[in-house]
């Protein structure tokens, strides 16, 4: 029989303003979205195939073993449900993988989707169908122990033989040798390898090769190749991330992804239309990270918060019962940015996905025009969301308290594995480095007399370019701090002001004879501000265009007081821009602190109902602090009491080491 539920909970979920259901379909899209999720999820939720013991009483090799274990369950499931859809799919593995974690998981969002992006057809047609059932077991092997992000310094060559038709890749150095790919360790049999390619004598920079590096039927590498784990790290205990030395390996010629650039059977290179082609699976994984990073924080709120309404301390008034921890100023100043953040995250996911399938459908069709803002907004956006979506999470494991650090808590558990996004895919500064060079290459547009167009057409309005005097006054007199459409206006000012001193301070490096690299890294903390006023103004931007879409009043209501929140509160934090720029007076700024309290008021009876809206099941939260049904206490003895360390009343080291001591005494 289910427990009853907490009564802090029932009452907080009783007050709210809004039926949290219907929230639910705008985060999904739709009812039916909601509806075909919640039936999907359902098939796996009480499924006794996956149900397994606690992963964090496990060690690391055993949690490596259910995480196989379950991969290869869910993919048998898939295949007996039929599914195909990959948003389907993704909704069938979300609930039990916690946090999103399978050592599978690079074959499904890299290996597959590089054969499609970068193979051509007849490749596509040998390696798809086998990698589909998991005979190929891929993974996507870029960075090296020497070089990540900085892609033309990777090491690793593919030298082609035109006598036997095949390339040579090597690992010529020790820093050359592949570290990091998820899978790779012991999971995988194929690596897509990036080199170095040489062919007639030259160099042509990074390629794509599908390499075998494991015998299919005895999983044992192959000669040539030493592959391995890497060892534990912060997190990721589920992942074999591995290594990776090839010593003079051959592969055929066709083991090169050849869909852009090709080598001929004599050697001859072709190269692609555009060098930018080859980064479309990092895109793709890009713009998909920033809806993790939206789901993630969507989960550490919800812990946090219900957690808040359950927990009683301290007092407020005297004599009186103790108060929720919610309803302290400071506990709903901490979490309230945080959740109207998470709402912000959601809708730009949501906006890069569909961004991202609308701009590779036009690259098919041979239009690469939209390719370098996509490019730039994957790369801010992804550095953006990540940063803050790290330093939230640890923000709600701090707001929990000590229960907080606990593992029971789910909390150190989505950190440890979300935190990794800051590194990954490309490190967060050099990201925000590239959104930068797309930002100057703009501006410099602009100034040439050119007009930008996407999200940096602001770039056409800064005062500095316009022709005639009288059109000089762009800069609002009064920024209406409850508009949306006035505080988009601000984050606008704010980026187009930012952007344009990064490029004067750059021009002025320069003519102080610099190279254009050397000016280039002493500009950079202004260009990486400028990009981050930037993506800041495209998430504002974003979130406040949902607004008018909404029918239903209520959740138009409390979606415009989150919107409020997150951009006022952002002014709050970079108050110093606002006022430098002219863009908010002091008195405004003051204004904005007030009504920022003012909305924390607003935010606190819908608080718990707006992270329920989330929809998160209980096992794919795996938190007891955040249960839906609110029993915090009761569960967190049970748990602590499964802890292996309690199977023995008392432990065998007692009688090792301290009754000898005691003995003695």
């Amino acid at each position: 029989m289910a427990a009853p539920m907490n009564q802090d909970l029932r009452k907080e979920r009783a007050s709210a303003s809004f039926n949290p259901e219907l929230l639910t379909y705008v985060l999904d899209g739709s009812p039916e979205n909601t509806r075909r999720r919640r039936e999907i999820e359902k098939l796996l939720l009480n499924d006794p195939d996956l149900q397994h013991e606690d992963l964090n009483f496990l060690t690391r090799s055993q949690r490596y073993e259910v995480a196989v274990k379950k991969s290869a369950t869910v993919v048998k499931k898939i295949r007996e449900f039929g599914l195909s859809d990959p948003d389907e799919i993704m909704w069938f593995k979300k609930p039990h993988m916690i946090n999103f974690v399978e050592p599978v998981g690079l074959h499904f969002s890299m290996f597959i989707p590089t054969l499609l992006n970068q193979g051509t057809t007849a490749q596509q047609e040998k390696w798809l169908l086998s990698s589909k059932g998991l005979e190929i077991i891929g993974t996507y092997s870029q960075t090296e122990l020497g070089h990540g992000t900085h892609l033309r310094g990777l090491e690793t060559t593919a030298t082609y033989d035109p006598e036997t038709q095949e390339f040579i890749l090597n690992s010529p150095t020790v820093t050359s040798i592949k570290w990091w790919p998820g899978g790779l360790g012991k999971t995988s049999n194929h690596a897509i390898v990036l080199a170095q390619l040489y062919t007639k004598g030259k160099c042509y920079g990074l390629h794509a090769f599908v390499v075998p590096i494991r015998e299919i039927g005895t999983h044992k590498p192959l000669p040539g190749i030493t592959v391995g784990d890497i060892g534990p790290k912060f997190g990721y205990d589920e992942i074999d991330n591995g290594y990776l030395k090839m010593d003079h390996y051959r592969i055929p010629r066709e083991n090169m992804l050849m869909k852009y650039a090709q080598v001929k059977p004599d050697g001859t290179y072709v190269k692609p239309v555009s060098n930018k082609l080859t980064y479309g699976t990092m895109v793709f994984v890009r713009s998909f990270l920033v809806g993790e990073a939206a789901r993630c924080l969507a989960k550490a709120c919800t812990i946090a918060i219900r957690y808040s309404a359950v927990r009683h301390q301290s007092e407020i008034n005297p004599n009186e019962p103790e108060p929720q921890i919610l309803d302290f100023q400071t506990q709903q100043f901490k979490l309230f940015p945080l959740l109207a953040t998470a709402y912000a995250f959601h809708f730009v996911g949501a906006y890069m996905k569909e961004t991202y399938h609308r701009i590779n459908k036009d690259i098919g069709q041979g239009d690469l025009s939209g390719l370098p803002e996509l490019h730039a907004l994957t790369a801010g956006l992804k550095a953006f969301t990540s940063w803050s979506t790290s330093a939230a999470i640890e923000a709600c494991r701090m707001a929990c308290g000590g229960h907080g650090y606990s593992h029971c808590s789910g909390l150190p558990n989505i950190y440890v594995t979300f935190t990794p996004t800051c590194t990954f895919e490309g490190e967060n500064t050099v990201m925000m480095l590239q959104t930068a060079r797309f930002l100057m290459k703009s501006y410099d547009q602009v100034r040439s007399g050119k007009l930008a167009c996407g999200t940096v057409s602001y770039l056409n309005d800064l005062p500095s370019q316009r022709i005639q005097p009288q059109q000089v006054a762009v800069w609002p007199t009064v920024v209406d701090l409850g508009s949306p459409n006035s505080l988009t206006e601000a984050y606008k000012l704010r980026a187009a002001r930012l952007v344009e001193i990064a490029a004067k301070n750059l021009q002025t490096e320069v003519s102080h004879r610099k190279s254009k690299e050397v000016a280039w890294n002493l500009t950079s903390v202004d260009l990486t501000r400028a990009s981050e006023a930037h993506c800041h103004y495209v998430v504002v931007k974003l979130f406040s265009e949902q607004l008018p879409k909404i029918q239903d009043k209520s959740i138009q209501a409390v979606l415009r007081n989150l919107f409020l929140l997150y951009s006022l509160y952002g002014i709050s934090q970079k108050a110093g821009d606002f006022l430098q720029e002219s863009i908010l007076t002091h008195s405004q700024v003051t204004q904005v602190h007030q009504r920022i309290k003012e909305l924390l008021t607003v935010i606190r009876p819908e608080a718990v109902a707006l992270v329920d809206a989330f929809d998160f099941q209980d096992v794919s939260l795996g938190s007891v602090l955040g249960r839906y049904d609110g029993n915090v206490y009761e569960n967190l003895f049970e748990w602590a009491k499964t802890s292996p360390l309690n199977r023995a009343e008392v432990h065998e080291s007692y009688h090792k080491y301290l009754k000898p001591l005691q003995s003695k005494l």
